[in-house]
């Protein structure tokens, strides 16, 4: 069931997941340069999380809102 409220909170988590996920990556570009394995971990889960919001952002198209 699609409510405006479950789709404004799934939104938001949309949203940080894909700004809080680039965020972390270009973070771990920059540690990368000091501690290549915690900058690595960081390029990939920062990665991974920007990837979930975008396939969240598909998951969204397919809804039908009531």
């Amino acid at each position: 069931m699609t409510t405006p409220h479950n789709l404004k909170r799934l939104h938001q988590l949309i949203w940080v997941l894909i700004y809080g996920g680039l965020l972390a990556l270009v973070l771990g570009l920059s540690v990368e340069r000091t501690n290549e394995a915690l900058g690595w971990s960081m390029v990939i889960g920062g990665g991974s999380f920007a990837l979930l919001g975008a396939v969240l952002v598909y998951v969204r198209s397919r809804f039908k809102e009531d």
